[in-house]
């Protein structure tokens, strides 16, 4: 999908939540309610004269049909599709018949038509909503022409003109296109924000599991030590008192191999462990480099610099850098803006940090097109391509097709710690002052934390956990 919020207006997959019997039924009692009170308020309050058996029959008719579906449903049951549409279609024929009976365009009430259609929208796939608005406008048209005067309290029918009638008719049907095009669009708006938050819950759900298998196979590591140690140790007793038996001796030293073997696995699952659920802080440039690591064997070079200084070429006893949360928020949002740049740079990504007693801040460049100038005002919503098709080049095989989901939930986990983004292209002034090349010319990723919010001192940093 790309960037324009057209695009998925017309998402033929997206609809509201599934409406409950109970929410319909309760709207046509308080229509029925309403339409029974104007009705006799206009008969007998005001004089004038309605044909008040027919309005009682076609009113008795949303009674009856509210009562067969309570009979029939049960009140909290979830309407199908099509039986929603069926609802909607009939409370659209109840309305524009009872208007038919009391004067058509002429009467005051005839802007209800809109209500069925504006339900559709927000409840309702694309699809049944054009049919229901199709209808409504059909209906309008022959409501305009077709219908029982309206009788006024001298007895005269109450006949507006004829340009007037047309210019109520042509304004209703402009009315229910637009609508239903707003009511459209704020349903698909959230439909693509409640399918792009489960993608960011299993985002992070997965980090989390990661950070959990990390402490289990700590704990696996540092229990079996034991019994590990114990098995090395008799394996190596019973080869030497075996030696005169060089077939046994064999197997017992195949046995004390293999323990060692395995205390060698158990010792690096528990560096990981420790690494993943232990270590609660780790300096800044540790953790991004956890999060660039799995797009560091993609072709593009991803410098790490802090205060501009690139951290391979930091000689020892320099300033260390800050120590920071280790959340896995913070890793799978990282790891995001880091693939993203790799995604367009021609060959390198740079990922500045600068600290100061006010924030802490993290600048990811690359030296791709950068961001187009369309798309970048809506970087950050949910089904939004971070590059327009117009500026992405051939990054591979089948060519480069993001949904926009990775900037979306980069930015909703990344905003979780606390962090303000920023999206844009790289200065002219930038790329002036670049002391080394390549330069970036490309999109800037700009965050920045304050003061107590993902920052630990080094202090703190040593309290257990």
């Amino acid at each position: 999908m790309d960037g324009s919020g057209s695009s998925y207006l017309f998402d033929m997959r997206a609809r509201g939540d599934w409406v409950r019997l109970r929410t319909l039924l309760l709207l046509r009692w308080i229509a029925v309610i309403g339409q029974s009170g104007a009705v006799l308020t206009a008969e007998l309050a005001m004089g004038y004269t309605l044909p008040l058996p027919l309005c009682a029959g076609l009113i008795s008719a949303a009674v009856l049909a509210n009562l067969v579906a309570t009979a029939v449903y049960p009140a909290e049951a979830r309407l199908s599709e099509n039986a929603t549409l069926a609802s909607l279609m009939f409370d659209l024929v109840q309305i524009v018949a009872l208007l038919m009976a009391t004067g058509g365009l002429n009467n005051p009430f005839a802007l209800l038509v809109l209500a069925p259609v504006t339900i559709s929208a927000s409840a309702l796939r694309l699809q049944p909503t054009l049919w229901l608005g199709i209808a409504a406008i059909v209906l309008v048209s022959l409501m305009s022409n077709l219908h029982l005067p309206l009788l006024g309290p001298d007895g005269e029918p109450i006949v507006l003109p004829l340009d007037y009638r047309g210019g109520v008719a042509v304004a209703l049907a402009i009315a229910v296109a637009f609508l239903s095009l707003y009511a459209r669009r704020v349903t698909v708006e959230s439909y693509a924000m409640s399918q792009a938050l489960s993608a960011t819950q299993v985002a992070l759900s997965r980090e989390q599991r990661l950070a959990a298998i990390g402490g289990i196979a700590a704990a696996a590591a540092h229990e079996l030590g034991t019994p590990l140690a114990t098995v090395k140790l008799v394996a190596k007793e019973l080869a030497r008192e075996l030696e005169d038996r060089p077939e046994l001796a064999e197997d017992a030293r195949l046995i004390h191999q293999e323990a060692e073997r395995c205390g060698r696995i158990m010792a690096d699952l528990a560096r990981s462990g420790r690494q993943d659920a232990h270590i609660r802080t780790a300096p800044v440039t540790s953790l991004v480099e956890e999060a660039a690591a799995p797009h560091t064997t993609r072709g593009k070079r991803i410098v790490i610099r802090v205060d501009g200084e690139a951290v391979e070429e930091r000689v020892p006893g320099s300033e260390e850098p800050p120590i920071v949360q280790r959340r896995p928020e913070l890793i799978h949002g990282l790891r995001n803006i880091v693939q993203n740049a790799v995604d367009f740079a021609e060959s390198t990504v740079w990922v500045d940090i600068s600290v100061s007693e006010q924030e802490l801040v993290m600048r990811v460049l690359d030296d791709g097109p950068g961001f187009s100038g369309e798309i970048l005002p809506r970087l950050g919503e949910p089904y939004v391509s971070s590059r327009s098709r117009d500026t992405r080049r051939d990054l591979g095989e089948d060519g480069y097709e993001g949904m926009g989901l990775g900037v979306f939930i980069a930015r909703t986990l990344l905003e979780r710690t606390g962090a303000r983004l920023r999206f844009g292209n790289v200065p002219d002034q930038v790329v002036r002052e670049w002391q080394s090349s390549p330069r970036p010319t490309g999109a800037i990723v700009e965050l920045r934390w304050p003061p107590g919010t993902i920052q630990r001192s080094k202090a703190e940093s040593r309290r257990p956990a």
